[in-house]
């Protein structure tokens, strides 16, 4: 993907597997990410703003000139008050803002001694969400839904539209100390992808289920002996991947939410796991999927990718063009396409409308000023500047709708992080609700096929609750998870790949996971979700 989500980021705490678990519902993404649903008030006119529909907020936010410090991971280091966003956010709103800009990688790193030594930047990003919470108790960053008063934008969007936000984020005094984002992700981003030219060259229809699935390998296997039909790079994460199709997926996976039962379950012992590990083992054993399925590396992936070694794998749909223009030179008629879901439930996994980066305030003189920037950029107006641009200056609206940015014509691409680069848009944490026209949501036609397919065919299974642990529950988790899943994890393999694995075995994996502590674990999540459901 092009841009990196926090979660991706080294951890403070072990809690970072358990607590990127989480998931939100929303409702319906609305066009162009600039909708009424952000303002407590009517849209302001072009007349009366210059700047349009800002929610509610008065321009400027400050009656004297303020200066605020950002920090944010970025691979652009070079963010200083000459960039277009910096001079727009100054005159829009009278606010200096000094981008304290870190790369991804040593982010976290520099983020602990920040923290460490009580000196906290305005703004910044990425505690986890146990600490941030105890920060906050200790009163050293702001519980953001007391102001919301003065934040019409965050209070329509995360009071109003959507209450569970607070009561999910929050913490136990239903205080909130992040700052969510709204409808960044796009509708579908992963899936399973298949070479479209081979599977036509075969006179091989693209599958609708799972037996479809398995007989379209069959055939490739037939017509190329020496290949593996299915190639995987995501090592032992397939088994997340492929569970949305078995109807046990989740982003705190292996724990689930069973819609039917209303109860947290762990799918690594449930009936349809085995019926998924029993489906991976009959094309293990067929020669059908890449032996080295749990092991590969991106490169040695790629290499069968773009050669007759693979055909079908799961991953990115950006990989679709990116393969393409790869290998166009010397294959032209290379064809990756998005393919229908593998599985029982036929469906792939929803993403949040609202994601959490733990955006945050810090708790001194300026939070009032530092809270309303960010309110003004979750407004349309500051949307359309963070993702857009300003139309006029640095970008034009092409035929075909799309952004055009003239002074960037010679590139070959335009994406999010040459905007970042030239201008500081898209800066993470500071986009906090993108607007949909951007570059980002601009889709290829292979791209555009996937959104269709999986959006008209009601494809994607329900999104988990996003469930709010306390911090007896929180160290619960963290003794627990990562001895679970690791257990799980090779357990899984083992099923797969040795052909003695079966019903005996099944059985006694049940029987041993119990003595680790799943109950315990499950018990945790059942608590949180029955706190959840009172707070309706």
């Amino acid at each position: 993907m092009t841009k990196k989500l926090i979660s991706s980021l080294a951890g403070i705490a072990m809690m970072t597997s358990i607590l990127a678990a989480c998931s939100g519902t929303t409702g319906g993404q609305k066009d162009g990410g600039a909708t009424a649903s952000a303002s407590t008030a009517p849209a302001v006119t072009q007349a009366a703003n210059p700047y349009g529909d800002t929610g509610g907020l008065k321009l400027p936010l400050v009656n004297e000139p303020t200066t605020i410090t950002w920090m944010l991971p970025s691979n652009s280091t070079n963010i200083k008050e000459d960039k277009l966003v910096v001079q727009e956010i100054l005159k829009r709103t009278g606010i200096k803002v000094e981008f304290q800009t870190y790369s991804p990688q040593t982010y976290q790193d520099k983020l602990k001694v920040i923290v460490a030594s009580g000196k906290l930047p305005d703004i910044f990003e990425g505690l986890k969400a146990a600490e941030l919470k105890k920060i906050g108790k200790q009163k050293g960053v702001v519980a953001i839904n007391d102001f919301a008063d003065i934040l019409p934008n965050f209070k329509k969007l995360y009071m109003q539209d959507n209450s569970w936000v607070v009561k999910s984020y929050g913490d136990e005094n239903g205080k909130l100390y992040t700052w969510p984002i709204y409808e960044l992700n796009r509708d579908v981003n992963h899936g399973f992808l298949y070479r479209k030219d081979i599977f036509d060259k075969l006179g091989i229809k693209e599958w609708t289920n799972t037996d479809e699935f398995y007989q379209a390998l069959k055939k490739l296997k037939e017509a190329y002996p020496n290949a593996y039909p299915y190639a995987s790079k995501g090592l032992v994460n397939i088994f997340k991947d492929w569970s949305y199709g078995w109807g046990i997926g989740s982003d705190a996976y292996p724990a689930y939410y069973d819609e039917k039962d209303k109860t947290w379950k762990f799918a690594s012992i449930q009936p349809e796991h085995k019926n998924m590990l029993d489906f991976m083992k009959k094309l293990y054993n067929e020669g059908l999927i890449d032996p080295e399925f749990l092991t590969d590396t991106q490169d040695s992936w790629t290499t069968k990718m773009t050669t007759d070694k693979s055909f079908v794998t799961w991953d990115w749909i950006g990989r679709l063009d990116l393969f393409y223009n790869q290998i166009k030179a010397k294959n032209p008629d290379y064809n990756l396409r998005y393919a229908n879901p593998v599985g029982p439930t036929g469906n792939i996994r929803t993403l949040p409308k609202v994601s959490d980066f733990s955006v945050t305030v810090a708790n001194n003189k300026n939070k009032e000023t530092a809270l309303k920037l960010l309110d003004y950029l979750t407004s349309p107006s500051g949307s359309q500047l963070m993702t857009l641009g300003v139309e006029g200056v640095n970008f034009e609206w092409g035929k075909d709708g799309a952004p055009v940015y003239p002074e960037l014509k010679d590139l070959p691409l335009v994406d999010i992080s040459v905007l970042e680069d030239r201008y500081a848009m898209w800066l993470e944490s500071a986009y906090l609700r993108p607007d949909h026209r951007s570059v980002y949501y601009k889709f290829s036609e292979k791209e555009k096929e996937a959104q269709d397919k999986i959006l008209k065919g009601n494809k994607r299974e329900p999104i988990d609750p996003i469930l709010n642990f306390t911090d007896a529950e929180i160290s619960t988790l963290a003794e627990l998870q990562t001895s679970l899943q690791k257990a799980a994890e090779e357990f899984n393999a083992k099923y797969v790949l040795d052909k003695k694995y079966g019903d005996e075995q099944w059985e006694e994996w049940k029987k041993s996971i119990a003595k680790k502590g799943v109950d315990a674990y499950m018990k945790v999540y059942n608590d949180a979700q029955k706190r959840y459901d009172a707070a309706k």
